[in-house]
């Protein structure tokens, strides 16, 4: 299960990446290299345990679309959460709150 549940996370993940480039009008080159090279989960995991947000995160919030961000995918979408530590939810929560982002309620 895990297998295949991280494959539907990578299909997510480059999901939000095209999605950022059509309606945010923002390209996420480096974000769309890290999905080629380490995969959605690795990709994902880097950036929430990064000690201050990627330039892809900051330009998404210029843009008041943090919806399109790593942070939002996870949090927004429970079947994603047993891929991602406790602590890992709590600091992508955190980031969220900070910027100002309300979560969907599921």
């Amino acid at each position: 299960m895990t297998a295949k549940l991280e494959s539907q996370f990578d299909e997510a993940m480059m999901g939000i990446y095209h999605r950022a480039k059509v309606e945010a009008n923002y390209p996420a080159t480096v974000f769309h290299r890290m999905l080629v090279e380490r995969r959605g989960l690795s990709t994902a995991k880097y950036l929430i345990n990064a000690a201050k947000p990627s330039e892809g995160y900051t330009n998404l919030w210029e843009r008041k679309r943090l919806d399109l961000t790593v942070e939002a995918l996870i949090l927004d979408n429970p079947k994603w959460h047993p891929l991602f530590t406790p602590a890992e939810l709590a600091k992508a929560r955190a980031r969220l709150s900070d910027y100002g982002y309300e979560m969907r309620q599921n």
